[in-house]
């Protein structure tokens, strides 16, 4: 039961570390290739949502995959909604690139639905890859 466990955990891992990367890329690169800006915008948002949800999944294996998605969506909606509150401190780091990737700087309800699909999105790649497990 341990060695799945470990060997489910690597995969998800292995998925949240390409997912950061392709968001890294995307975000770099994106203008550079003459990417649209919505593709850019929207995509490293897709992609931040499917991240929450890799992680979460890393973290708490033997949770159901729905459960983690509501739990990820939750997170998604809460980081979201801080980028309403301001203060000096605050919005100092959220003007770092730091700040910028983790936090975001402007609130928008387009990047929730982003943060939805690409959640969805990491919710069926991993029901269609993982051997099976609750929703």
């Amino acid at each position: 039961m341990q060695r799945k466990l470990t060997r489910e955990r690597l995969l998800l891992v292995v998925s949240l570390l390409v997912t950061i990367a392709s968001g890294l890329a995307l975000r770099r690169y994106g203008y550079a290739i003459n990417l649209p800006f919505m593709v850019v915008k929207y995509g490293g948002s897709l992609l931040w949502g499917a991240m929450v949800y890799w992680l979460l999944a890393a973290i708490f294996v033997s949770q159901g995959r729905f459960r983690i998605a509501v739990a990820a969506l939750l997170i998604a909606v809460a980081v979201e909604v801080f980028r309403l509150w301001h203060t000096p401190d605050l919005d100092a780091f959220r003007l770092t690139a730091a700040g910028a990737l983790l936090l975001g700087r402007v609130f928008s309800p387009w990047n929730i639905v982003a943060y939805a699909v690409g959640i969805a999105l990491a919710l069926a790649l991993d029901c269609a890859l993982s051997k099976p497990r609750p929703l």
